[in-house]
């Protein structure tokens, strides 16, 4: 392993931050951390689920304030009260977890608390100069459309053209390509590295270690909320920075191979959808005439780019709606009605948006982990609820998902995405007994809990359950899945087996082609 970069003279460093701490009730967050980022670089910020990395983050942007160090901005000591204090020192950040307004427009979203945004403006101005930084950026997104109406890769886009229109010096970036497609991430890089000559800086926060060594110049590592060293990004190896993260080597698993105990696929279909077709409140067919059997014992995989169909999808599979034409079977018979129904029924759902979709932020881990079982013994039963059997539930839960609680009253918001996404996979997992389905279920999640919940999904997949997996990490799903569904524009274009599956071909039918451009006619003579 090559050894820690250290400090170098001459130019003082963008941000610089020594001896940073910072506590929470029962949780050391960050301790004792000491970090640079230069000017004309992009430096990397690893670690676990955990690690301190977003409460680092956070402490920079102004959102907390340090309990003990200092910050350092060009050499000048800097204290930040409130986030706009970071952003009028040339700070900027893209969150994991969105900060956007629902209700507005995109547009609205853009120049809301830009002081660049006329006082005095219309609509048509705000949609026109949308257009313009989308344009400039790189970024293609509909200046009108209203932000609740997008999909989480939409959103995102939203989020990383917020920032960079305020063109900061320093910009930090949370797992800002979780939901872009590889199109998109090579597009972001770009930006990122004209910013970058232009002698700003950027840390970008990332559990996908082949991006972090494609974009990055140095790296840092942090481990139980402390630095454990910085690197230049020529020096490590996708295997060292993970061995560094969690502190020993991480294992592959062959996660196609069944035990011999386990559960065989079956032979008729968990659940089966008959050309379901939804429609938006503007009568557009989001999901247009699909028709798919998923068994029991096996995995499907759902791949596509975001917003072709796969939240509408996963909705009806967990009946949150109901389709606007066609029928949902579970194990052949009509399904019930509404989302409490099927979790009755024995269907899991790990939504893409696990804060506001899965959990309640403001209420305790023990509420929150309860919710799926509060009228079920030994939780509850008619009008009564145990408290005490819903803090042993949550316990197990957390045990079993290996996430470590201080405080099992503090409000689920305070946890980092990674062990919120891992508590509700276990939570789901429990009520699973027919299907589960996962939307981005490696969404933010470092590369140790990565192989945990892949090895959850496969567990579940052998006691003969099925399990939807959607994601746009085709490795993911080809790794994972017996067999991958592929949308585009809301159609199923294709079911194909995942042992003889073409990446390519899957490429193509993402993209709505079923074969690839012809070659030009004098390359066929």
């Amino acid at each position: 392993m090559a050894d820690p970069v250290q400090n170098r003279s001459g130019t003082p460093p963008v941000l610089q931050l020594l001896g940073v701490s910072k506590y929470f009730p029962g949780v050391i967050a960050n301790e004792d951390v000491n970090l640079d980022v230069r000017p004309g670089e992009i430096l990397g910020l690893l670690g676990e689920n955990g690690a301190g990395k977003s409460t680092l983050m956070n402490v920079v942007t102004g959102i907390y304030q340090a309990d003990a160090g200092e910050i350092i901005l060009d050499g000048y000591g800097a204290e930040f009260a409130t986030p706009q204090d970071a952003i009028r020192a040339g700070i900027g950040m893209v969150h994991q977890h969105f900060k956007l307004v629902p209700a507005f427009t995109v547009a609205e979203n853009i120049h809301l608390g830009w002081s660049e945004t006329p006082k005095r403006t219309s609509r048509a101005v705000l949609e026109a100069r949308t257009r313009e930084l989308s344009e400039r950026f790189g970024f293609p997104v509909d200046p009108a459309a209203r932000v609740e109406t997008l999909s989480a890769g939409e959103q995102q886009r939203v989020e990383i053209l917020r920032v960079l229109s305020r063109e900061a010096r320093l910009l930090i970036l949370d797992e800002p390509t979780a939901v872009l497609t590889p199109q998109e991430t090579r597009e972001l890089f770009t930006a990122l590295r004209a910013f970058r000559a232009k002698g700003n800086a950027v840390i970008i926060i990332s559990h996908k270690l082949d991006e972090v060594m494609e974009i990055t110049d140095r790296v840092t590592v942090l481990r139980a909320g402390r630095n454990v060293g910085t690197w230049e990004t020529a020096d490590c190896s996708p295997g060292m920075l993970a061995a560094t993260m969690v502190g020993h080597d991480i294992q592959r698993q062959d996660l196609h191979a069944r035990s011999p105990e386990a559960a065989p696929i079956s032979a008729t279909p968990v659940v089966s959808l008959r050309d379901v077709t939804v429609r938006n409140e503007q009568n557009v067919a989001t999901l247009s005439d699909v028709t798919v059997d998923i068994f029991g014992g096996e995995i499907f995989g759902v791949a596509g780019v975001a917003g072709n169909g796969q939240r509408e999808l996963t909705e009806i599979l967990t009946g949150l709606i109901t389709p606007s034409a066609g029928r949902v079977l579970l194990d052949g018979q009509a399904a019930p009605s509404g989302a409490a129904a099927f979790a009755k029924a024995g269907v899991g759902h790990i939504p893409q948006d696990r804060l506001n979709s899965a959990l309640a932020p403001s209420l305790g881990i023990t509420d929150n982990m309860a919710v799926r079982e509060y009228d079920r013994p030994p939780v509850g039963s008619g009008v009564l609820y145990r408290a005490a059997a819903a803090r042993t539930l949550a316990e197990t839960i957390a045990e079993v998902a290996e996430v470590r609680i201080p405080d099992f009253a503090m409000p689920v918001r305070n946890l980092s995405g990674g062990n919120q996404q891992r508590l509700v996979a276990r939570r789901e997992i429990r009520i699973a007994r027919r299907l589960l389905v996962a939307a981005y279920p490696s969404r933010g999640l470092d590369i140790g809990a990565i192989a945990s919940m892949h090895r959850y999904f496969a567990d579940l997949r052998d006691e003969g359950v099925a399990v939807v997996i959607v994601s746009e990490d085709l490795g993911e799903l080809l790794s994972l899945s017996d067999r991958v569904g592929v949308l585009c524009g809301g159609r199923l274009m294709a079911v194909v087996e995942s042992a003889t599956a073409d990446i390519e071909q899957i490429g193509l039918l993402m993209g709505g082609r079923t074969s690839p451009d012809p070659a030009p006619a004098e390359a066929l003579s």
